[in-house]
């Protein structure tokens, strides 16, 4: 089984997306940190896009078109880039107006409240979304979790651009 280049580029974003994912588990029991909704919607986010950018691998590998699931792994980044900026931005000018626990929960914490409670060791939310007191680098988790969907997304955009010129 020899692999294209394309197929060799969406296994290596798959595996990192599901591999970020599964590390930010591993760094919340190990560390005993408290994740928030939106640290649970990115961890969500991390291993759905690492779904699809295997499924776009496992589709190129059979010699079919990768762009739809290919397309789907890069959307599924934008998003994770959109709420780990959010979030960082509820980091850096904390509130209780900006806290992302209020008195109406919106969709995405009855979504995570949901999946926690379908899957707690996945998906529980204890902490609060401007808590930045733990640092790696200097950067909060989720500066580090939006770089991570920075560099994710420009690699699934070169992907689909080499994607679409074969």
């Amino acid at each position: 089984m020899v692999l294209k280049r394309i197929e060799r580029l969406w296994l290596l974003i798959g595996i990192a997306g599901i591999g970020i994912g599964l590390a930010s588990v591993v760094l919340t029991e190990w560390l005993h940190l408290d994740p928030c909704h939106l640290c649970i919607f990115q961890r969500l986010l991390m291993l759905v896009a690492g779904v699809f950018a295997l499924v776009a691998a496992g589709v190129a590998w059979r010699g079919a078109n990768p762009l739809p699931f290919g397309g789907l792994a890069m959307l599924t980044t934008l998003g994770g880039v959109a709420v780990a900026a959010h979030h960082s931005w509820i980091q850096a000018y904390p509130s209780d107006t900006n806290s992302c626990v209020g008195s109406t929960p919106g969709p995405i914490e009855s979504f995570i409240e949901w999946l926690g409670q379908q899957l707690p060791a996945l998906f529980l939310a204890t902490g609060f979304c401007d808590d930045d007191s733990f640092r790696l680098f200097g950067l909060t988790l989720a500066n580090l979790s939006l770089l991570l969907f920075i560099v994710l997304t420009s690699a699934a955009f070169w992907a689909l651009l080499r994607a679409r010129s074969t």
